[in-house]
């Protein structure tokens, strides 16, 4: 026990405060790695490269001379390829670091009467069956994407909203992007996903949806036309057939929000 202890004071006094530095940035960078990849298209693309190092130590073991010159060409230009299959990945992370240095992910949002507004708005949309994308901009602008829409700077009101998304308006194809709380934008078109995993059946405005907040921090609520229903998406990750309720109480959580700050009773 003795020695024990003696061999932790002397490893203790060894370190100093830059190894603490060095420790504690190697675990921000792999913690930040491992949220991004979580439950995404990315988990499967790194199972196939353990895969793939596993075989390649299979090669040396077993002396496979050809294909293991081929893993090894592989491994050689591990960084280029990860670069290539992780742009999406590493375009959303750094663009978070850029708009928080401090990688604080709460964000000072909308007042309740607007979370209250956009909640009976998708809500009344979902039961007349008219579609709808409707994007909460938090962190990382979205100035590319309200370029290409229609800007219409409007208070965030249930009737606003159903009024864009009329099957006879103009704008109704695209997104509605409120920032700042306020309807900014309307007919905007967002980038579809390119995950392999998302499920095939999901129309375009999912897809769209998904794509976006693979990209950014962007809140997202979709309402399909086909079958009246709500759905979120955040960070790439889709829930749906939400009722109004479920709608509040998701831009609650997101927007910290306290429920008990609502004005609108929650059916």
């Amino acid at each position: 026990m003795d020695s024990l202890l003696e061999s932790l004071n002397i490893i203790m006094n060894q370190i100093q405060t830059k190894d603490i530095i060095d420790i504690v940035l190697v675990w921000i960078v792999v913690y930040r790695v491992l949220i991004l990849t979580k439950n995404s298209g990315a988990v499967q693309i790194l199972s196939g490269i353990g895969i793939l190092a596993i075989a390649y130590l299979g090669s040396i073991w077993m002396e496979l001379i050809t294909f293991n010159w081929l893993l090894e060409k592989f491994f050689s230009n591990l960084f280029l390829i990860t670069v290539i299959l992780f742009q999406a990945e590493i375009r959303r992370a750094l663009a978070q670091i850029g708009s928080n240095p401090f990688f604080n992910e709460t964000v000072n949002i909308q007042e309740a009467h607007v979370i209250e507004e956009v909640a009976k708005g998708v809500t009344s949309l979902a039961q007349k069956g008219h579609g709808a994308l409707v994007v909460i901009e938090r962190e990382i602008g979205l100035d590319y994407f309200v370029e290409m829409g229609t800007e219409v700077d409007a208070a965030v009101r249930a009737e606003t909203l159903s009024s864009i998304f009329l099957p006879t308006s103009p704008l109704h194809d695209g997104a509605c992007i409120i920032r700042n709380g306020r309807i900014y934008a309307a007919g905007c078109f967002l980038p579809l996903s390119k995950n392999p995993v998302v499920d095939k059946n999901l129309g375009t405005r999912h897809r769209a949806a998904i794509g976006l907040t693979e990209e950014t921090d962007a809140f997202v609520l979709v309402v399909s036309e086909e079958n009246h229903s709500i759905s979120v998406v955040q960070g790439g990750q889709l829930t749906p057939e939400l009722s109004h309720s479920d709608v509040l109480k998701h831009l609650c959580q997101v927007f910290g929000v306290k429920m008990k700050d609502s004005k609108v009773g929650i059916s």
